[in-house]
């Protein structure tokens, strides 16, 4: 409940910097504009997010045609049981033909939704472990995380873009606009300078708290908290040895950032150290007692 008060905030804050922007550009007038900006990036966001992040990571729909294949039929199978268990419908199941192992959800509710692995990740994991991958983004798709990181990402999108106008607006018209009203542009600039970096903070920040409820939803959905642990560390492993292709602007809905930052960049990861997720699971799998076991 607090992790959900505080992706919120966060919004509202970005929000409110949007508007910011948005009347530093054009005044009161400006303001409203942003404002209209950010809904219609919204609900554009809102509708055709997940046809846009499918196709651009080439994801192939499982058919049933497809399900001779043991591996696709055991992970369809899997799947299927645990968004009974969630009380949910049965997502879209797409597989993306890339050796870096990691997984996605998306879609706008549990209604309309996907769930995207590599082939990758079929590889690496087992069975097991891939069911606690699966649940984890089944978390996700129940806690409409798929829809608020759509919409963060979508706000984040329309501040840079407008601290992008200001800047030029700045260069080319800024002068006439101090003399006009009267103050000093220092502080305009570096407001326009700082508003995207505290988006993406904010960002990264509603980010990381859905991480951890997602995987403790993840591992009560798979019933054994060491399943999820374990892929995570895999996973980890197998994204170093082969990163993934990636777009910047999509790295928080993968379940591991798909690309390893290094040094201070790590700083700036969308997602919280690994380290500190195979913890908590490990903390929850000993209060599981005999590490509950469910089969697919």
């Amino acid at each position: 409940m607090w992790n959900m008060v505080k992706s919120a905030v966060f919004l509202g804050l970005m929000t409110g910097i949007l508007l910011l922007i948005g009347r530093t550009i054009g005044g009161e007038t400006g303001m409203v504009l942003a404002f209209g900006l950010s809904i219609v990036m919204n609900v554009g966001s809102w509708w055709f997010s997940d046809k846009i992040v499918l196709r651009m990571y080439n994801a192939h729909e499982v058919t049933p045609d497809m399900l001779s294949n043991p591996r696709l039929s055991d992970l369809s199978r899997t799947l299927e049981a645990l968004s009974k268990r969630g009380k949910i419908p049965v997502p879209r199941l797409y597989v993306m033909d890339d050796p870096s192992p990691n997984a996605f959800a998306t879609g706008r509710n549990p209604d309309h939704s996907a769930v995207a692995v590599t082939t990758g990740i079929m590889d690496l994991l087992t069975p097991e472990e891939l069911s606690g991958v699966l649940g984890h983004e089944l978390t996700h798709i129940i806690n409409r995380d798929t829809l608020i990181s759509t919409l963060a990402a979508s706000i984040a999108g329309a501040i840079t873009m407008l601290a992008n106008m200001a800047q030029m607006e700045a260069i080319f018209g800024g002068r006439e606009r101090e003399e006009r009203e009267g103050g000093s542009g220092l502080g305009a600039i570096a407001m326009m300078i700082l508003a995207p970096v505290a988006s993406f903070i904010i960002q990264m920040a509603i980010s990381r708290s859905r991480e951890f409820m997602a995987d403790a939803g993840g591992a009560a959905l798979c019933g054994n908290p060491l399943f999820l642990a374990q892929g995570l560390m895999k996973l980890e492993g197998g994204v170093e040895r082969v990163p993934m292709q990636a777009s910047p602007a999509t790295a928080h809905m993968f379940i591991l950032e798909p690309f390893k930052k290094l040094g201070i960049m790590a700083l700036f990861s969308t997602h919280p150290a690994t380290e500190e997720r195979v913890r908590r699971l490990e903390l929850m799998a000993g209060g599981v007692k005999g590490g509950v076991r469910h089969e697919f």
